[in-house]
């Protein structure tokens, strides 16, 4: 299983995901390719997100089950915590602790 999600992504980079993958919701991209296509499919997606965003997820036989990576600005970034992938959510410019 591979699900990919854009957000401020091009038409263009929308309608080349679309010809490999389902997309099931606006910007939700979701197919069951080889890791060969995965990674072709993804080189796509490097070389024409452009000032969007995007993250991949595909299913994987590790502890969790799933594999992920992402690619351009957003608040969600991966963080590797003794061997165990999670998110960090880093707060937006401006905002305080309470």
């Amino acid at each position: 299983m591979l699900v990919i999600v854009l957000e401020n992504a091009p038409p263009r980079l929308r309608g080349r995901l679309a010809v490999w993958l389902l997309e099931v919701r606006a910007g939700v991209y979701v197919g069951n390719y080889s890791n060969q296509i995965r990674e072709l499919i993804w080189s796509q997606v490097e070389s024409g997100i452009e000032d969007g965003n995007a993250v991949m997820v595909w299913r994987t036989n590790n502890e969790a089950g799933f594999e992920f990576k992402t690619l351009g600005a957003n608040r969600r970034l991966p963080a590797d915590w003794d061997g165990v992938r999670l998110v960090s959510f880093h707060p937006e410019a401006g905002e305080t602790d309470l």
